[in-house]
């Protein structure tokens, strides 16, 4: 159990990390990042699945793909959702949306509340409802405030729900997925590397540095991604969710301090009744944690005291 604690804090601690990298590899802009991310990404994948044993599954997934026609368009369109977060997660911290992204990870789960409720017939719970409440008062705000929201922070907001949608539409394990999702976005990220101003050699050659900067982008990449799918095999999927809080308290912190984003004093009353829904719902999920442990160590109590008198 600690070990995964520790796995999926240090997984949002070198994702924060990346967002912080995005700024130290001039001249490479947003969109070359993100190429290189998705080409980086594809080894690494290819390693988990080997471990894993699950290359039988994309082979079978090649076989759909022969017969089901509707499976290429969601492969395609889970691609394109998560390359959009992608490649905004890499542009934003460059171009001074640092914070606005930020925001729209903390309101995600809100959203994903909403959308369990609406889609799936989920039921709120008090917690949830005073969350949601809480929320709408901080998005309420940021438009009386500036009298529009960011389109940063509700691309990110809005975006990935649809693609966990899809993703559990097309019935697809979460390696299986991702390796798709980096393949059919290879073509992309090829495009984006040879289709700039300043090649990619004369870019190399201009700052050696990048020698190094790049591998270690691939390097940090890899390792956030090889310790989150760790820590989301080590965990109840309770705390795991829970967290998953941490990653956008730390890009808050990374645009605000390290990047030095400005924020207005009334701004904060945005951000603060989202922080206190999202602190809500942390609540709640480690209350569900804490109830299912106690009541799976009565189950093992009881098999023990059943197999003490036998």
């Amino acid at each position: 159990m600690k070990q995964g604690v520790a796995l999926s804090v240090f997984s949002s601690f070198l994702f924060a990390a990346l967002y912080y990298y995005a700024t130290v590899l001039h001249p490479l802009s947003g969109a070359s990042i993100f190429a290189w991310r998705v080409a980086l990404a594809l080894p690494v994948l290819a390693l988990l699945i080997s471990r894993a044993r699950h290359w039988k599954t994309i082979h079978g997934i090649h076989l759909r793909l022969r017969r089901e026609w509707r499976l290429w368009a969601g492969l395609i369109a889970s691609g394109v959702l998560i390359g959009v977060q992608l490649l905004l997660f890499m542009w934003a911290p460059l171009h001074g949306y640092g914070l606005d992204v930020s925001l729209g990870y903390f309101l995600l789960p809100l959203v994903m509340v909403l959308v369990g409720r609406v889609f799936y017939g989920e039921r709120l719970s008090a917690f949830q409802k005073a969350a949601v409440v809480l929320a709408a008062t901080g998005v309420g705000h940021e438009l009386l405030r500036a009298g529009a929201f960011s389109w940063a922070t509700a691309v990110v907001a809005l975006g990935y729900p649809p693609y966990f949608m899809l993703r559990r539409r097309l019935r697809l394990n979460s390696l299986a997925g991702l390796w798709f999702d980096m393949l059919l976005l290879l073509p992309v990220a090829v495009w984006f590397l040879f289709d700039q101003d300043i090649g990619v050699a004369a870019q190399f050659s201009g700052r050696p540095a990048l020698w190094v900067l790049v591998p270690l982008l691939g390097a940090i990449s890899s390792a956030a991604l090889l310790c989150y799918l760790a820590a989301s095999r080590r965990l109840p999927l309770g705390l795991f969710g829970i967290l998953g809080y941490v990653e956008p308290v730390l890009l808050f912190w990374v645009a605000f301090l390290l990047l030095g984003e400005p924020m207005s004093a009334d701004a904060w009353w945005t951000y603060l009744p989202i922080w206190l829904a999202v602190l809500l719902m942390a609540v709640e999920g480690t209350l569900a944690w804490r109830r299912e442990a106690v009541a799976a160590r009565a189950v093992r109590k009881a098999e023990r005291s059943r197999r003490g008198t036998n």
